[in-house]
């Protein structure tokens, strides 16, 4: 900031004017996208890059940055809190966030930007752009990333407890996404994120064998294709082995998720249940029926991309409020 003022000599009061609205703007602590264009120009490169080069080692780590990024913003807003491992109960170790990873991708791109731009790029942001990113690679929408986020300084694993769970009825998943801010046409679309990734038999044993009791399956489960679910899961088998969500195409972004949850095809009971509402069923079916054919009409992609921006502007912390961290896995010494 201090180099843009000090250049342009001829057009000094120009200049003065540029610097203070961009002070004002970063101590109101407004997201903008090219927040780093001036302090750090290679901060998005880098971090694309490390995500492409992750995801060429590890085919399923594009599902796994979306995740990271879904599973920050819900619970304290996207502050990077859910990297923290070095607090008693962090709040990365909650039932919630079971199988989550891409943390030593998000470290690495930290790095990667110290040694380029120290205390500049906070480790929120990086997980934000990866994610984007990463949903570009498995052919998914482009869209602008907003940056400027601060990392918290709070870790909890108690303060999880809002996050969606997989056994949910889908009234309490659409207040838990309202109380966020997201309406009911948002809770199917962020949903759809699991048109790629995987999910472990963890937790499929209610869904596939005690649903309601009486050691029952989920009703909504298509005859053909609980069998197979039950093969991979198998009542007393390995709880760590993982399935595609989407069964059909399970590393491209695409809606195939949302013919899934209408055809009795969802794997996790949660996505299931989307169907059980009249709302949520009209959303799901309206993205299914749209007429390609009709100039801008809404699409499943387009949609994700404006509502993975609101999901990036969830309670964050910007200004002064927070921090940048050193590294990411660690509040920095106060």
């Amino acid at each position: 900031m201090a180099a843009l003022c000090k250049r342009n000599p001829k057009s000094l009061i120009f200049s003065s004017v540029m610097c203070f609205l961009i002070q004002i703007t970063a101590l109101n602590g407004q997201l903008r996208v090219g927040f780093y264009s001036q302090r750090c120009h290679n901060a998005e490169s880098i971090v694309s890059s490390v995500v492409k080069e992750a995801s060429q080692r590890e085919p399923r780590m594009p599902a796994m940055l979306l995740r990271l990024h879904f599973h920050d913003c819900f619970v304290q807003g996207c502050d990077g809190s859910i990297l923290i491992d070095n607090v008693k109960e962090p709040e990365r170790n909650a039932f919630g966030h079971e199988g989550l990873g891409g943390f030593e991708e998000i470290q690495k791109a930290k790095t990667q930007l110290e040694g380029q731009c120290p205390g500049v790029v906070s480790c929120a942001d990086i997980v934000a752009l990866a994610a984007r990113d990463a949903v570009v690679l498995a052919g998914g929408p482009f869209y602008e990333v907003e940056t400027g986020r601060r990392d918290g300084r709070v870790s909890d694993l108690s303060l999880a407890a809002a996050m969606p769970d997989v056994d949910d009825s889908i009234d309490v998943l659409k207040g838990k996404f309202k109380n966020k801010g997201f309406t009911e046409k948002e809770l199917v679309i962020l949903s759809g994120a699991h048109t790629i990734g995987t999910t472990a038999c963890f937790f499929m044993p209610r869904r596939l064998y005690n649903f309601t009791g009486r050691s029952d399956a989920d009703p909504s489960i298509n005859s053909k294709f609980l069998p197979e679910l039950r093969s991979k899961c198998p009542k007393n088998g390995n709880i760590n082995f993982r399935i595609p969500l989407d069964n059909a195409s399970e590393r491209k972004f695409d809606d195939q998720i949302l013919h899934n949850i209408k055809n009795g095809f969802a794997v996790i009971a949660s996505d299931a249940r989307l169907y059980d509402d009249k709302i949520t069923r009209a959303v799901i079916d309206s993205y299914l029926q749209r007429n390609k054919s009709i100039r801008n009409s809404p699409s499943f992609a387009s949609d994700f991309g404006l509502t993975m921006i609101k999901l990036g502007r969830l309670d964050v912390k910007t200004g002064l409020v927070g921090e940048i961290r050193k590294v990411c896995n660690s509040f920095n010494k106060m």
